[in-house]
């Protein structure tokens, strides 16, 4: 959607789409916590722990969305 188009939106058009991608973003993530909770759970990815464990998500993350966002910086 172009930026006019958002602006013409009423203030309540934009904060339902809003929290519709958040609805949508939070469901994702959630989505690749549970597939890397499995994956861990079968022993198929090692539990490491802490950070490593966070570092292991977010590169599960970047993996898995590489082709639906496209190249970095290109809003």
């Amino acid at each position: 959607m172009p930026h006019a188009d958002w602006n013409a939106l009423t203030d309540d058009q934009q904060l339902a789409l809003s929290r519709e991608a958040l609805r949508r973003a939070a469901e994702t993530v959630a989505d690749h916590a549970e597939v890397l909770a499995e994956e861990m759970a079968q022993g198929t990815l090692a539990d490491r722990g802490g950070p490593d464990a966070l570092r292991l998500f977010a590169a599960v993350l970047r993996a898995t969305n590489r082709d639906a966002f496209g190249p970095i910086g290109r809003a």
